[in-house]
C-alpha cells in the first residue's frame, strides 16, 4: 500500500512505491545540512540542477528539504542578482566555475513557484521574492533586440551576446512562472511580460538568432519543454526529430550521433510528451530508461553508451533522480507539478508575432 507522499509517484514499469521513495531518500541522502544539493557528494553544485533536484522533493512531499534548498539560493545570491555556475561540493566559498549563466540563474523562479504551489505559504513567497526579482533583473540585462537572451555573464561585468536555444526556452518557461509569482504577489511586471513575449517570437520564428546547437537533443524538445512551442508547432517538432534522437528500449541520445543515451533527457523529453498530452509514449520513454536505476541507491546512472553496452560516466546524479521524479508526478496528476510544466494556466506575456 502506497504512502499519501509517493502514491502519484507509482508508475507501471517505473517506479514501485518501495522504489520511489527509495529514489527519494537518495536525493535527501546527498544533500548538505545546509541545503545545498550537489551532483553527488565530492562533485559540484549548479544552481539549475539543484533547483531541478529541490523540485523534486517537494514533489515527493519532503517540504522542508525543498525550502532548506531553495533557502540556500537565498543566501548565496551574488549582489547583481546571479549565482556562479559551479561550487565544489556545494561550497559557497568554493567556486569552481565563476560564468553566470542566464538559464541557472532564471530557474530559481520555476522552482520557488512550484514550492509555493506545492505547499501554499505565503511566507515563503514574500521571502523568495527579492530573490526571484534580482534573478530575473539580472537574465533581461542579457536580452538582445531580437528577443533572445545571451547565454551568460562574466565576473569581470562583460555580458555575453550569443544566446542558446535550449538556454532561452529554458529562460521562457522560468518568466513565466516570474510572472506567476508577481500575479500572486500583487506586484504586476509590463516590463517582464514585453520580454517574455519577445523571447517566445525568436524561438517561434527566428532560429538564427541562436548558435547551432542542433545536434543536441535538448535543442529538439526545450522549446515544447518550455512552453514557446505549443499545439500543432510543438506536435510537428517532436515528430520531426523523433528517429534521430530516440533509441528504441534503451531512450533518449544526448547528441547525434554519438551512441550514448542520458536518462535526463529521456526523463524531460517524457515530461514533454506528457505536456503534450501524448502520455502514453511518455510512459514508454520512463520505461526504457530503468536500466539506469541503480537498485543500491534508488538514484540513476547519468547515462549509457549502448555501442560499447557501459555506464558512462559513473556518476548517480540527484538531477537525473529528480527530472525522472518530476516526470513521473507529472503522470500521476501531482498538482503542482502539471501546472508548472503544463503550463496552462502560466501568464503568457505579450507577443509581438505579427512582426
Amino acid at each position: 500500500m502506497t504512502t499519501p507522499r509517493t502514491e502519484h509517484l507509482v508508475l507501471p514499469g517505473v517506479l514501485t512505491a518501495g522504489q520511489a521513495a527509495a529514489t527519494v531518500a537518495g536525493i535527501l541522502a546527498v544533500q548538505r545540512e545546509d541545503g545545498a544539493l550537489p551532483w553527488f557528494r565530492g562533485h559540484h553544485l549548479d544552481p539549475w540542477d539543484h533547483t531541478e533536484a529541490a523540485m523534486a522533493l517537494d514533489a515527493a512531499g519532503e517540504h522542508e528539504a525543498a525550502e532548506r534548498a531553495y533557502e540556500w539560493l537565498a543566501r548565496h545570491q551574488n549582489e547583481d542578482g546571479s549565482w556562479y555556475a559551479a561550487y565544489q561540493d556545494g561550497e559557497f566559498a568554493n567556486v569552481t566555475d565563476h560564468g553566470r549563466e542566464t538559464n541557472f540563474v532564471a530557474y530559481i523562479a520555476v522552482g520557488v513557484w512550484h514550492h509555493y504551489l506545492s505547499t501554499g505559504d505565503d511566507a515563503f513567497l514574500d521571502r523568495m521574492w527579492p530573490a526571484v526579482y534580482a534573478a530575473v533583473e539580472y537574465v533581461l540585462r542579457l536580452q538582445q533586440p531580437g528577443g533572445q537572451i545571451g547565454w551568460k555573464g562574466e565576473d569581470d561585468g562583460s555580458l555575453t551576446t550569443d544566446a542558446l536555444l535550449t538556454g532561452s526556452s529554458s529562460i521562457h518557461h522560468a518568466l513565466r512562472c516570474a510572472l506567476a509569482i508577481a500575479e500572486q504577489r500583487e506586484e504586476p511586471q509590463p516590463d517582464w511580460e514585453l520580454a517574455v513575449g519577445a523571447l517566445r517570437h525568436a524561438i517561434r520564428r527566428h532560429p538564427e538568432r541562436f548558435l547551432d546547437k542542433d545536434r543536441y537533443s535538448m535543442d529538439w524538445y526545450y522549446p515544447v519543454l518550455g512552453g514557446a512551442l505549443t499545439g500543432a508547432e510543438a506536435k510537428s517538432r517532436i515528430e520531426e526529430g523523433w528517429e534521430r534522437f530516440v533509441v528504441p528500449g534503451l531512450g533518449v541520445r544526448c547528441v547525434v550521433p554519438n551512441p550514448w543515451v542520458t536518462g535526463g533527457e529521456s526523463a524531460e523529453l517524457a515530461l514533454t510528451l506528457w505536456a503534450m498530452g501524448e502520455s502514453d509514449r511518455a510512459l514508454e520513454i520512463l520505461q526504457s530508461i530503468q536500466h539506469l536505476r541503480d537498485a543500491e541507491s534508488g538514484l540513476y546512472w547519468t547515462g549509457y553508451v549502448f555501442e560499447d553496452e557501459t555506464i558512462w560516466p559513473q556518476e548517480l546524479t540527484t538531477w537525473t533522480a529528480g527530472s525522472l521524479l518530476l516526470a513521473v508526478a507529472a503522470l500521476g496528476g501531482h498538482d503542482a507539478t502539471c501546472t508548472v510544466f503544463g503550463g496552462e494556466t502560466l501568464p503568457r506575456g505579450l507577443d509581438p508575432d505579427c512582426c
